[in-house]
């Protein structure tokens, strides 16, 4: 199935962890922009449960983006709009036609 464009309605932001040096000499773990491309981005679940005496709310979502290499489960997803935070747990691309990256995420806690 291919994929068009009114399917990628929702704008995200791909970030990859990189390391610096601060002032201090001292070494800092960030979030930095990889790219921001158009999604079509759907909740699949969401759970709330209560752990160590807290509520505790998960989300999973599912999304598809177009055919990119070199996105890793290491990288975070920014939902611009509403600006979660979503960590990719899997990543499943299309290798037969090269026309999409399916993501596996889960909100950010």
């Amino acid at each position: 199935m291919a994929l068009s464009c009114g399917q990628l309605t929702t704008r995200v932001r791909i970030e990859q962890q990189t390391a610096t040096v601060d002032s201090f000499g001292q070494r800092v773990e960030t979030w930095t922009e990889l790219a921001s491309v158009w999604a079509d981005f759907r909740h699949v679940s969401g759970m709330e449960s209560a752990r160590a005496g807290t509520q505790v709310s998960e989300a999973r979502a599912s999304v598809r983006i177009r055919y990119r290499d070199g996105v890793t489960a290491a990288m975070r997803l920014v939902h611009i709009f509403t600006g979660r935070v979503y960590n990719i747990t899997a990543v499943l691309p299309d290798l037969a036609r090269r026309e999409f990256v399916d993501l596996v995420c889960e909100a950010a806690s």
